[in-house]
């Protein structure tokens, strides 16, 4: 009788194991990919005719690519912010790109973002998946700040990042930022050229994932690309000689196209281990394309493309915070699909993934973003909801019609900016003008009215209601 007890017993407890490990590896395996200054018209699926992204292409004919896609701020760390945390970057005093310890005190911002804030990484965690950040950081740690938390403090199980993160990373040693991060310590450094870095990140990767088969698995994949200066493979620049006489755009099509073959690669491996069936990926970039002033000297003009788009980096016009936007998960999101009707932004990210992967976000949470999962999955396309934005226009764009007021609203199809004291006031019904090339202010004075109210309130609410004082 004890045997049959016993073996009853074993029995329920091994069907409970195998329904809890069947349950995990139910739950979709989640990549962010997050490209560094990548403009809206840099990829071949977004219309850039002077190269062949085709395994990024890949991604958007498996899935679903956006064309109303944003980010929450026209420069990087601001941006990172709000992807981790699906809040508004100014909830944690972030306006610009983390520097040196003076220089964001002078930014009125922290040296590094707080590791008790709430994470996509933490709630994955918590729901049992292998989490790991890959790549670029920007997030505290790097120049002069040595003390910032490490990236694992995030509730990621394993970073492996660059010059502007601590931890273990890979630096080039070729300029002062990675001679100041190397200095810092604090993690394993591999010593590699600028050009080899995806490279490393994508073999970082796919070695957690090998370790972590039996889990899902969440990886942050950023590469540092495309972010300039560019040090492409000796001589693959001049490939594209026959495509732009611009030397700039030539390193910077061979530094995209090196990204793009070490995407083709990282799918590859994963296909072989038969994940991608069961793995949400979403693709998109920091901010828009560089606008540095040297490359408008002499008459020049910078590398990289916002398409037709208004404005750059550390530009709130379309071209500095519009992005592309893929996502895929074969069997549940579209594929092939183009939406054109939906406007999205990176703080929905959070919790749209939360959604999709049945996790619960903490009690406490404050969602500046919404779950967008009827959207990636093909279900609604008519989302309606105000998006804000401010950028302390440091630095300025090189050019100086892309600099732009330093708020701005959109709000259905119109889109105001102004300053906070609500001068400089620009509107545009970008069904019509995408371009932003006519300021319709005086012409729709109601409109410009109730959208200066919206905007003025979330700047007192989020924006000053959390500011250094």
């Amino acid at each position: 009788m004890k045997n049959i007890v016993f073996a009853c017993l074993f029995g329920s407890m091994f069907l409970s194991i195998v329904v809890a490990n069947a349950q995990q590896q139910q739950k979709p395996n989640v990549i962010i990919i997050f490209i560094d200054d990548m403009g809206y018209g840099d990829l071949t699926c977004y219309g850039n005719k002077q190269i062949n992204t085709k395994n990024i292409d890949e991604l958007a004919q498996k899935g679903t690519r956006f064309t109303q896609f944003y980010v929450n701020s026209p420069v990087c760390s601001p941006s990172r912010v709000a992807m981790m945390t699906g809040q508004y970057p100014a909830r944690h005093q972030f306006y610009t790109y983390l520097a040196e310890r003076k220089k964001n005190v002078e930014n009125k911002m922290p040296d590094f973002l707080p590791a008790t804030v709430p994470t996509l990484a933490k709630m994955l965690h918590a729901n049992g998946y292998a989490t790991a950040h890959i790549g670029k950081w920007h997030l505290g740690g790097g120049r002069d700040v040595g003390d910032a938390p490490l990236p694992t403090d995030y509730g990621f199980d394993k970073s492996f990042t660059s010059f502007e993160g601590l931890g273990d990373r890979t630096l080039h040693l070729n300029d002062d930022l990675n001679k100041q991060s190397a200095k810092l310590g604090r993690g394993k450094i591999i010593e590699a050229p600028q050009r080899k870095q995806t490279e490393i990140y994508v073999d970082s990767a796919l070695a957690f994932v090998k370790r972590n088969k039996q889990k899902p698995f969440f990886i942050n994949f950023w590469p540092n690309d495309v972010h300039d200066p560019y040090n492409p493979e000796e001589g693959t620049d001049k490939k594209f000689a026959s495509v732009t006489a611009n030397a700039e755009q030539q390193k910077f099509l061979a530094t995209l196209q090196e990204l793009d073959n070490q995407i083709g690669p990282f799918m590859n491996e994963l296909r072989k281990m038969d994940l991608l069936k069961n793995t949400l990926i979403l693709f998109t970039s920091d901010n828009g394309p560089t606008d540095w002033p040297r490359y408008y000297k002499n008459g020049g003009e910078p590398p990289c493309s916002a398409g037709d788009l208004h404005g750059r980096k550390w530009s709130l016009y379309e071209g500095g915070i519009r992005e592309p936007f893929i996502a895929v998960w074969p069997g549940k999101i579209p594929a092939g699909k183009v939406n054109t009707a939906s406007v999205m932004s990176v703080v929905d990210i959070v919790p749209t993934v939360a959604g999709l992967t049945n996790t619960q976000k903490p009690a406490n949470y404050i969602s500046d973003g919404a779950d967008g999962s009827d959207v990636l999955l093909g279900k609604n396309k008519n989302v309606s909801r105000d998006f804000y934005w401010y950028y302390n226009n440091n630095p300025f764009p090189g050019k100086q019609e892309n600099i732009s007021p330093s708020l701005a609203i959109r709000s259905g199809k119109w889109k105001l900016l102004m300053e906070p004291d609500a001068t400089k006031k620009q509107l545009y019904n970008l069904d019509t003008d995408h371009r932003e090339s006519k300021n319709i202010v005086d012409a729709e004075k109601k409109i410009a009215e109730q959208l200066t109210g919206k905007l003025n309130n979330w700047y007192k609410d989020v924006v000053q209601k959390n500011a250094k004082h």
